[in-house]
């Protein structure tokens, strides 16, 4: 349906790029990760088996987009790139200081990663030929949750240096993406709560968040009539699962499927974690990341989801332009 795939963004939709830097504390390379992907391997990905990227891929007919940094140093192979290319980075945030000390790819310098590549391509392609060929790519953006959840975490200074409508803006300002699913209700989240209910300030400032995003994008499309986009509503339809979750084919909206403890939030998937025997049933599979039964549903309401979801089209509308 479209030549290829783009993706940048966090762990939402990593496929394996933190595997290859070699300081990075973020990674999801070990078991029980993967324990549902095909040959039960651990890729990188943090689930239980595919991701959003995954589904998002198989729907445009495409195979998943590669990590950037698996291909990196094959300067001899442009073709890798001619599919698209996933930057996406597992604790990377809009702002290059959220959560630094992790090692993950910010969001600047994966768009960095992404000029390399276009510079790749126009060796091959020619200019005219690369931006014929990027038009009718599609360029997904998921980020934004880490952000919103470092603000929010225990000890940080941010809270000192901006209220979080300041911050809001910040983030609004500096990138344009997917919107925040309703983070507050993570398990790792329910778990600072004692009656184990949403962390309701964190929902408030995602939802916050994403109405920000949408305002921005109606105001870019006024001014860029070339410019077509299809923002997902990440916040609505979590809640929806969370709200009716038997209506999706969920038991368990609260614990995460993989860890310990309360939740499953005190420790996280870990080789030493214990992990559920049926993941389709949970809406998490461990701290913050969902399973791979709620991330099929995601993909499959961003490609075919109604006006309420997805705005002001859905991705199949999108790549029919």
């Amino acid at each position: 349906m479209v030549p290829a795939v783009f993706i940048f963004g966090d762990s939402l939709a990593d496929v394996g790029n933190n595997n290859h830097i070699k300081l990075c504390l973020v990674k999801a390379d070990f078991p029980h990760n993967g324990v549902d992907f095909p040959e039960g391997k651990a890729t990188g990905r943090f689930s239980n088996g595919k991701n959003a990227a995954d589904f998002l891929a198989e729907k445009l007919g495409l195979p998943t987009s590669p990590p950037y940094l698996s291909l990196a140093s094959v300067s001899n192979k442009t073709n890798a790139f001619l599919g698209g290319v996933s930057f996406a980075s597992g604790g990377a945030g809009i702002l290059d200081t959220t959560d630094k000390r992790l090692g993950s790819i910010p969001l600047n310098q994966q768009i960095d990663y992404h000029s390399t590549v276009y510079g790749r391509l126009v060796q091959q392609l020619g200019s005219v030929g690369v931006q014929n060929h990027l038009s009718k790519s599609i360029f997904a953006i998921v980020i934004g949750s880490n952000d919103i959840l470092g603000y929010f975490k225990s000890g940080s200074n941010l809270s000192q240096q901006y209220t979080p409508q300041q911050f809001i803006d910040l983030l609004t300002l500096t990138l344009m993406v997917i919107g925040a699913g309703a983070i507050g209700c993570c398990p790792s989240q329910r778990n600072q709560n004692k009656t184990g209910g949403c962390h309701e300030e964190t929902n408030y400032w995602s939802l916050q968040y994403n109405e920000g995003v949408k305002s921005f994008l109606k105001g870019m499309k006024s001014e860029l009539k070339e410019v077509n986009y299809a923002f997902f509503d990440t916040y609505t339809v979590l809640l929806n699962f969370i709200q009716e979750p038997a209506r999706y084919g969920f038991n368990e909206v609260k614990a995460a499927c993989c860890g310990l403890g309360n939740l499953n939030a005190r420790v996280p998937c870990l080789p030493i974690a214990k992990y559920c025997q049926n993941r389709n049933d949970h809406i998490f599979w461990d701290l913050y990341h969902p399973t791979e039964a709620a991330a099929r549903i995601f993909a499959d309401t961003i490609f075919d989801g109604s006006q309420q979801y997805m705005y002001p089209i859905n991705v199949r509308q999108l790549v029919a332009i």
